[in-house]
């Protein structure tokens, strides 16, 4: 740790140097930039380097290595770990680098490192192009992507990393690094899975598909029709082509014009079908779903980037959250599922989510380190809740959602639906024999492990 009088001199430095703002603790703004998505996650990082853009994060980076501080890195916030901050160390802040610039002729786009899921989905929408985000519009793009990246679309074009085509990089050493088939190709292996192990990813370049139409429907169920419904929607799916995607969700009924007012605040299961393509196409798949009695529908063409707020949930709530990759969800499974929903603490905005995979993803590029992309189904238990008093019910039943699944399981997990469950569950999201590669990589690109606020691979 450098001395006081060094520290001083460096921070004087940097605020001079960096284009965009610095806050260390007693600034005013300080706290109001320290905060995350999770209200759970209370840290006090010695500074916050605002940066606007790739000169900023290289003047950021090198202050950190010079005063030997750790280095967190922040894109939207919404780990739920709280990763995007840290307690004494040094934030390399995004949020200004938000330029999403699309290269239509060549259905491409680059997104700038602090670009959020409604930054690219805002910027595609008028050329009828699209790719894989993130289910919430204030996703950051950068952790999303090089964390896997799962969302309404995966099944019909792929998870994110099947569609990144590049990446601009910041090492530990302060150094520009590009990454793409071409040039760097094992960094680049590693950009599709590893995280934020290796650099700052100050832009990211991801391959577009055309878009045209974009349809949904979803209907609202009793708890006590959920098993029917849930059945119904794993059979749809199963039937369907890699076009028709969604979830199975049991939620608190918001204040919301599609839920009926004798059920807000109460338990219910919700049938969300996603379709990417023709609201007529989509009606004929979403048959035996309106079939069954529901208390409420949406059913119509959507802007896919409308769809994609959908769930939004706003920052300030306490969060816990998990998930396991399933062979499979037979009848046997899909009981245990729904009555667990029982147990959900209601009401709160907890989420009790079912996503179905396969298609694409099933389809894709098996090199990377996503050992997951094989299963067809993940359940994804997502507490958030506001009174500290719950905190003990919601995180147990995250956590009895998960023992629910384990018979069921592959071993397998999408890293950014967790939080910070050990090393071993690190593993089981990059797969065993991936791990050790990333370590070697890892010890080439980031010898100190001075990004290690993120789900974190060691040097080997």
């Amino acid at each position: 740790m450098a001395s006081l009088s060094k520290a001083g001199a460096a921070l004087s430095a940097l605020r001079e140097d960096l284009s965009g703002d610095v806050f260390a603790p007693g600034d005013p703004g300080y706290d109001e930039a320290r905060v995350v998505f999770n209200s759970m996650v209370d840290k006090r990082p010695a500074v916050i380097a605002q940066c606007v853009d790739e000169d900023d994060v290289v003047r950021a980076v090198r202050f950190g290595r010079e005063l030997d501080l750790n280095i967190a890195v922040r894109g939207g916030g919404h780990s739920v770990a709280g990763s995007a901050l840290n307690d004494n160390g040094l934030v390399v802040d995004l949020r200004h680098m938000r330029a999403v610039t699309v290269h239509p002729g060549a259905e491409a786009v680059r997104v700038a490192g602090g670009a959020t899921m409604s930054d690219l989905d805002r910027a595609t929408e008028p050329y009828h192009l699209a790719t894989t985000g993130g289910r919430a519009s204030t996703t950051g793009v950068g952790g999303f992507v090089l964390g896997g990246g799962s969302g309404w679309l995966d099944r019909w074009c792929g998870l994110a990393v099947d569609n990144l085509l590049g990446v601009e990089l910041v090492t530990a050493d302060g150094e520009r690094v590009r990454a793409s088939a071409d040039e760097n190709p094992e960094l680049f292996w590693g950009l599709h899975g590893g995280g934020g192990n290796f650099g700052v990813a100050t832009a990211l370049t991801l391959r577009l598909h055309e878009l045209p139409d974009f349809a949904i429907a979803l209907l609202l169920y009793l708890p006590e029709n959920g098993p029917e419904a849930a059945r119904t929607y794993r059979d749809v799916i199963a039937a369907g082509p890699n076009e028709a995607s969604g979830a199975l969700i049991y939620f608190t009924g918001p204040p919301e014009e599609f839920v009926p007012p004798r059920l807000v605040g109460t338990l219910l299961c919700g049938v969300l079908l996603t379709y990417a393509g023709t609201e007529a196409d989509m009606r004929k798949i979403a048959e035996p779903l309106l079939a069954l009695p529901h208390e409420s529908e949406i059913v119509g063409a959507m802007p896919y980037a409308d769809v994609q707020c959908m769930i939004d949930d706003p920052p300030g709530f306490r969060n816990y959250w998990s998930a396991e990759y399933l062979t499979g969800a037979p009848d046997a499974y899909l009981d245990l599922y729904c009555a667990r929903a029982a147990s959900m603490p209601v009401p709160t905005g907890s989420m009790h989510a079912l996503f179905p995979l396969g298609g694409a993803i099933a389809e894709g590029p098996h090199e990377y380190p996503v050992p997951y992309r094989d299963a067809p189904w993940g359940v994804h238990p997502f507490g958030l809740w506001e009174d500290p008093a719950d905190d003990e019910r919601a995180v147990q039943w995250v956590r009895d959602v998960r023992a629910d699944a384990r018979p069921w399981s592959t071993g397998a997990v999408y890293l950014n639906f967790i939080g910070d469950e050990g090393a071993d569950r690190v593993v089981a999201g990059v797969g065993a024999d991936n791990a050790r590669r990333l370590g070697e990589l890892k010890r080439r690109y980031d010898p100190d492990n001075v990004f290690r606020f993120n789900h974190n691979i060691k040097p080997a």
